[in-house]
């Protein structure tokens, strides 16, 4: 669920605007609605917020809201424990928000294809970790190899409910060998299994829909 990101390849800071181009499609509302309510969950660490994403499921908005594109409110997510990229992702970074983690909400690209993605990162120290909220039931972590198939293209920072937009130019620097020749080993360590519990991630179902 979480790896360190690889120095010099995954752009953790940006550039603050007043707010992201109209290309980034965000959810029609204030990201500060996403803040406002409490939630009836406080997770007391990270090994929690991971326990209550391994209940949760993945559906598309298409399939649960018969629109193409719908985020919900953390609460909402906490009721139904079933959502995209963006639900799952949103509830995350309030959770870390909670905890007092320098937290962000990204959206960009990622995946072999470059979809369309939303995850969470936080800082501690010089170093930037990456939450990849959909794979919980998958284990505690992931290998930094992984980071490099992440592109962000705009973060949202927040303090109390007030939020700070910033821009990505998304990661356009190629590895190089001998950068990633020290995390290759790790990578071929983690697949199998991790490959293995992935799969098992795939077979959960929505809450609401195991009922």
């Amino acid at each position: 669920m979480i790896a360190e990101t690889i120095p010099g390849y995954y752009d953790g800071v940006g550039r603050r605007v007043s707010e992201p181009k109209k290309r980034y499609h965000f959810s029609g509302r204030p990201m500060g609605s996403f803040l406002s309510q409490p939630l009836k969950v406080a997770c007391r660490d990270i090994d929690e917020i991971r326990a209550f994403l391994a209940t949760c499921g993945y559906v598309s908005d298409q399939q649960q809201f018969g629109v193409p594109d719908h985020w919900m409110v953390p609460q909402e997510f906490e009721r139904t424990r079933c959502g995209d990229c963006e639900d799952f992702a949103i509830w995350t970074w309030r959770q870390l928000l909670g905890l007092e983690y320098q937290a962000r909400f990204v959206v960009g690209r990622a995946g072999r294809y470059g979809e369309g993605h939303a995850w969470v990162t936080f800082r501690t120290g010089e170093k930037i970790y990456l939450v990849e909220s959909l794979l919980a039931r998958a284990g505690e972590k992931f290998p930094r190899l992984d980071t490099l198939r992440y592109k962000p293209a705009v973060s949202v920072e927040a303090v109390g409910t007030r939020v700070s937009f910033y821009e990505h130019d998304g990661g356009s620097r190629e590895p190089r060998l001998r950068d990633m020749a020290p995390f290759v080993v790790e990578w071929l360590l983690f697949m199998p299994g991790h490959i293995l519990r992935k799969l098992n991630h795939r077979r959960g179902t929505c809450a609401s829909q195991s009922a």
